[in-house]
């Protein structure tokens, strides 16, 4: 049967990977990578030198490559579930037909997933989705990597949580609609509109990074009523730059009292 690892790659350092992710690399016959169009052509960039530098050397492989279909993002918050589906939809296609194509039936494939597969990632949604239109067996095991989340936390010298309190993780379209009940301490991904500008008037902390773990790393911390103004001339200049922008940051208010 085919077997196929999905492995967290890290936040953009290729150091990040761990021995296991290391010990899969070399187990691996093909490596199937999603081409996101040239202003992403770092993040390919980034999966060919971690290839480069923890393959042994002499052991072949080979890479496939596909085109990551679009999503719609310009749909709105009453059709954002309906986009994100068609869009694992379209992706499930396309990693159906690398596997039948590309990878022989007593082979082994990679994905190599952003981060941690675990943490805001489809990679493990759409290969459910494979198994259940049952064109293509195969097995599959995750490695976990380190995630942009553990990454800020490291690079801002931090805890994630304070002694007895919870955290929670979430996205910049929810933490838009309110601050979570029952939690002081607030992980935000994936927020493309800058959601903590609704929440200048608690003045909380915010430790924010973007591009964690490479050259272009980006950090900045402090209260929020000070440097959010900072944060979106940063952001702007960035993705003006580079064309793609990934940021995280951890809001951290003054306590409250349940």
């Amino acid at each position: 049967m085919r077997k196929i690892y999905v492995i967290g790659i890290g936040a953009g350092d290729p150091d990040h990977l761990t021995i296991q992710a290391v010990k899969a690399l070399n187990k691996t016959d093909v490596f199937f990578l999603l081409d996101k169009g040239a202003e992403k052509s770092d993040l390919i960039r980034l999966r060919h030198t971690i290839l480069q530098e923890h393959i042994e050397h002499g052991r072949g492989y080979r890479l496939v490559e596909a085109r990551d279909p679009d999503r719609d993002r310009g749909a709105g918050s009453s059709g954002y579930a309906t986009a994100v589906e068609n869009w694992r939809r379209a992706r499930a296609g396309i990693y159906e037909r690398m596997l039948l194509e590309d990878l022989g039936e007593d082979e082994c494939g990679a994905f190599l997933v952003w981060g941690d597969p675990a943490l805001y990632d489809s990679t493990l949604a759409v290969l459910e989705e494979v198994l259940e239109r049952g064109a293509v067996t195969f097995d599959h095991e995750v490695i976990p990597g380190i995630s942009s989340v553990s990454a800020l936390a490291a690079r801002h010298r931090t805890g994630l949580n304070r002694v007895g309190r919870p955290v929670q993780i979430t996205t910049g379209r929810r933490l838009a609609e309110g601050w979570p009940d029952g939690v002081d301490d607030v992980v935000v991904m994936l927020d493309a509109q800058q959601a903590f500008r609704h929440h200048t008037a608690e003045d909380p902390v915010i430790h924010w990074g973007a591009y964690l773990g490479t050259e272009d790393e980006i950090l900045v911390s402090g209260r929020l009523s000070e440097v959010a103004g900072r944060i979106e001339e940063l952001r702007a200049e960035a993705r003006a730059r580079k064309g793609w922008i990934m940021d995280t940051y951890l809001l951290r208010r003054d306590r409250h009292e349940d």
